[in-house]
């Protein structure tokens, strides 16, 4: 600290200096012109050298020799040189002494210069300090300048505990805005009945949760419900991010938790919204910095702070997480965040109320069907769809469209899902056969199979990181999976690498994804949901990741039994990958057929899929493609201008 007061110290001094030789500049004390001392202008005032000379001031005095360049009608604006003198009253005595003027004024040799006076006031002494009193103003502002900003500093260092964030008057969003929640809004209603009608509660002696913690996967709208829940009871709506309490500075999290609290009793009744609650309460003792480090020095002040204000404050802290199961278990206690609300992915109501809330101020063309586009987007959150009516959006002005048709949202969805086409991207004709093939056999064994889904689309077209794509439709919104569902899955997923195996004679890496999932899948199917010969055990470990609480994850089960578990999975992959070598063997036709359809269009749909199972060929689904495409185009021409 004391280096840096030193610098500033030298800094200003420089500063002043620097100032000083302007201003002295702009005076023109330093214009090229040259100075002589007083000795030697006496000097040449004796020798008669001196043809004039000008009093500028009280201190200063120019000159013009005799012969000089300079007419005399410019001097004294040019001048020869100047010197230095201590008073102009001595300095014309000494003039006059030298050149022995009588009383009558008359010199008695021609050695007299032609003496000019300026303005009386001009020659006053504060006239020959003004450089330097000009210089000691502007160093004081300048001064001034780094004092205030030293104190600015320290007013920073001493708010550093303040809280972050930020309070919001007046939310705009209402319940409306959310949709595809309807449980979860009914929740919440009470909270919003609290804030408005206390008293109502209080009455009948009902205390309202003092934290509502809303859990639920990223996207699902967690913060959207905390905004509508203060927009509905029309309360200041405090948020913070949990990232903002946690700094490398000890007792910051702890000092922003307590302000965070002063202020929210300040504007009592409120709400608080703490966004990513696990990045600081996290389970204590479940840190490499044991029980003293600053993220639970932060939690410590949060569960206090919860305690430390009554039921009827007005006070509502509401929170939100992905990761409750590694909450501290005091924080979940009831007193603090009495209430959890699990706000899940939308069902397929729940998708198509979101999606026509998104599309409310976007222009959509007659053939927009939500509920087709519900079923398709099987797991999507109200993020998701949004992200997916922008993109559709994207696309309609792309093409210059003035609404959004049915085929932008379906690319939207694929976009999301897997990204952007790259039809640019050079792929070789023994590459496109092995998609052909691989996507194929994913869609037939995904038909053939009773239990798999609908086959929405099959594509050859490069999306993200895949060669090609198969997606297909669920049947319907089941939660539970059976066994024979997910044994009809696992050869779908298969059913690439077979088509591979009996088209080429050999296998590629772009099954290495199918595989993977496929793996995963089988031995969940053994290890947690005992659809084996091992029976009803859970042989899964335990799944908790972060360190600290657990260094990874473990299994208790003995060699003997992770063998057989290796075994059964083994047998669950072999078992299905020889069910769908048979179908595809038994529909080699078909798959040869959807291989030339693929190799004209690139992308073949739901429709064109059900044609290929009933027998029709590859060259006839394109000849009627052709005619219905021929006969849009011509019914789109006026009549005028047909002949």
């Amino acid at each position: 600290m004391k280096r840096v007061n030193i610098f500033k110290i030298v800094s200003i001094i420089l500063v002043i200096i620097a100032i000083g030789l302007v201003i002295a500049l702009m005076l023109g004390a330093f214009d090229g012109t040259q100075e002589i001392t007083y000795d030697e202008f006496l000097q040449k005032l004796q020798q008669g050298e001196i043809s004039a000379v000008y009093f500028s001031g009280n201190f200063k005095m120019s000159i013009l020799f005799k012969g000089s360049e300079i007419p005399a009608d410019k001097f004294p604006d040019r001048v020869d040189a100047y010197c230095q003198i201590s008073s102009r009253t001595l300095a014309s005595d000494d003039i006059l002494r030298l050149c022995k003027v009588d009383e009558a004024g008359a010199p008695e040799n021609a050695n007299l210069p032609k003496m000019i006076f300026d303005d009386p006031s001009s020659g006053s002494i504060w006239t020959s300090l003004l450089p330097m009193i000009l210089a000691l103003v502007v160093g004081g502002i300048f001064f001034f300048i780094i004092l205030r900003q030293n104190a600015g500093a320290n007013n920073k260092a001493m708010s550093f505990g303040n809280t972050k964030a930020q309070m919001t008057k007046n939310i705009k969003v209402r319940f409306n805005d959310v949709a595809g929640a309807e449980e979860e809004k009914a929740e919440l209603q009470e909270i919003v009945e609290f804030l408005k009608h206390p008293q109502k509660y209080t009455d009948v002696g009902a205390k309202i949760p003092r934290g509502v913690l809303l859990v639920g996967p990223p996207g699902t709208g967690k913060t959207l419900f905390a905004k509508a829940v203060a927009g509905e009871a029309n309360v200041p709506f405090f948020s913070i991010s949990g990232s903002d309490f946690v700094e490398m500075f000890v007792g910051v999290g702890a000092s922003r938790v307590r302000d965070l609290f002063l202020q929210a009793k300040r504007n009592m009744p409120c709400i608080v919204f703490i966004d990513e609650i696990d990045a600081v309460g996290r389970h204590r003792g479940a840190g490499l910095g044991g029980g003293n480090d600053e993220r639970e020095q932060t939690l410590n002040q949060l569960l206090v702070q919860m305690d430390g204000f009554e039921t009827g404050d007005g006070i509502i802290v509401m929170a939100a997480t992905n990761r409750a199961d590694i909450l501290d278990p005091a924080l979940l206690r009831p007193g603090r965040f009495d209430r959890q609300i699990y706000v899940n992915v939308p069902d397929v109501k729940g998708r198509e109320a979101i999606l026509k809330v998104h599309s409310r101020n976007k222009p959509l063309a007659g053939d927009i069907d939500f509920k087709t586009i519900a079923r398709i987007t099987t797991g999507f959150t109200g993020a998701d769809l949004a992200n997916l009516l922008n993109e559709a959006a994207i696309l309609a002005a792309r093409a210059n469209r003035k609404v959004i048709i049915m085929e932008d949202i379906l690319e939207g969805i694929n976009k999301v899902i897997m990204g952007p086409q790259k039809k640019s991207r050079v792929v070789t004709a023994t590459d496109k056969r092995i998609t052909a093939y691989h996507e194929s056999g994913h869609a037939i064994v995904a038909k053939v199979l009773e239990n798999c889904d609908d086959v929405q689309e099959v594509s050859i077209i490069p999306r993200g990181m895949a060669a090609g794509y198969t997606l297909t439709r669920p049947k319907n919104e089941d939660s539970h999976y059976t066994k024979a569902e997910l044994n009809d899955t696992i050869a779908m997923m298969l059913g690439g690498r077979a088509a591979e195996e009996i088209v080429i004679k050999d296998v590629t890496t772009g099954a290495s994804n199918d595989i993977q999932r496929a793996s995963s899948l089988a031995r969940r199917m053994v290890t947690e949901w005992g659809m084996s010969d091992l029976g009803c055990l859970y042989l899964g470990g335990d799944q908790e990741v972060f360190v600290g609480k657990s260094w990874g994850t473990h299994s208790n089960n003995s060699e003997e039994m992770n063998s057989k578990i290796d075994n059964h999975v083994k047998t669950i992959i072999d078992d299905n990958y020889k069910r769908a070598i048979e179908i595809l063997t038994t529909y080699h036709g078909v798959m040869d057929e959807m291989v030339k359809l693929l190799f004209e269009k690139e992308t073949i749909y739901k429709e064109e899929v059900d044609k290929l199972f009933e027998g029709v060929p590859a060259e006839k689904i394109l000849s009627d493609a052709k005619g219905v495409t021929e006969k849009k185009e011509d019914d789109e021409i006026p009549p005028e201008g047909k002949r």
